[in-house]
Order: C-alpha cells, then structure tokens, then sequence
C-alpha cells in the first residue's frame, strides 16, 4: 500500500499544529516572565501580550475551522527550547540589573519564530486560496511585529542601559 504524498495543504495544518501549541506554551510562559521583570515597564509589557496571545490562539481556531480540521496542537521542539533559554536566563540573573535585558532577548527570540511560522502560513494560506484565512494570519502576524519593535525599544530605553551602567561601577 503506497503512502499518500504530501502536499502543501499538509504542511499548512501542520505549522499550524506548531504554531498553536507554541502559542499556548507562550501563554504560560508570559506570566513568569511577568513576575520575574524587575522593571514596571517589563511587567505591563509581558502581560500585555498575555492578552494578545489568547486573541491569536483565538483566530487560530478560527483558521482550523476554516480548514476543516479538529484544534489541536503538535509538540514544537524550537519553542520548547526557546522558552527553556528563557527559564535558564530568568535562574541565572534573577537578582542582576541585566534580567531585564535577557528577559527582553528571549521574548523577542519567541518572537521571531512567531513572526516567521506567521508570514510563512499567510503565505501559504493565499497560496492555497484560503483567503478567509489570511487576513487572521495576518492580525497576528502584525501584534508580532509590534510586539518585537516595542520589546526593542524597551530595551533600548531602559534595560539595556541598566544592565550595562551596573557592570561598570
């Protein structure tokens, strides 16, 4: 019996399988991240996303709706490990000025991923002509890249600065 080939409405479901369990493994992780900021900024930030993040598990329910298929989530090895840095940052800078910095760095590396599983299955969506898709791809695609270019200027502003003023006296 020969094995059905793969295509690419396959591959679509799934990254978006991934895309969906990385999503509600962020979803736990933005609250620790929260607790663990010591800048107010830091804190509003994190749970800021917390929120936006169950708005884009939302729309991916409704893209697994438009596809057809159950809402479940597939293992993602890459957000695992993204968010493993981040615990491993969170332990050994708890008390140092530069836990801001490190919690912004591993943010923003959750944040590239989301950005590029977002603009690859938008891209794929419209591909596939799945064009009530796209655009709910796409909203979170753009809270991604918001979210990274304030993460930046977060860093930029304070933290970073922080970190590296203490380093030197």
């Amino acid at each position: 019996m020969a094995t059905k080939t793969k295509v690419l409405s396959d591959l679509f479901h799934d990254t978006l399988m991934d895309i969906y369990f990385a999503e509600k493994q962020i979803l736990k992780a933005l609250p620790k991240m929260a607790r663990a900021a010591r800048s107010e900024e830091g804190k509003a930030g994190f749970l800021k996303h917390r929120d936006e993040t169950e708005g884009q598990i939302e729309r991916l329910g409704q893209v697994f709706e438009i596809i057809g298929k159950p809402l479940r989530g597939k293992t993602c090895e890459a957000i695992q490990g993204i968010l493993a840095e981040g615990e491993e940052i969170m332990e050994e800078y708890r008390d140092s000025p530069a836990l801001d910095a490190g919690l912004i760095s591993s943010a923003q590396a959750v944040e590239h991923y989301e950005i590029a599983r977002y603009g690859t299955l938008k891209s794929w969506a419209a591909q596939l002509g799945l064009d009530e898709a796209v655009p709910l791809l796409d909203a979170n695609l753009q809270e991604e890249i918001a979210t990274d270019q304030k993460l930046t200027a977060l860093g930029e502003a304070a933290a970073n600065l922080k970190a590296s003023k203490q380093a030197a006296e």
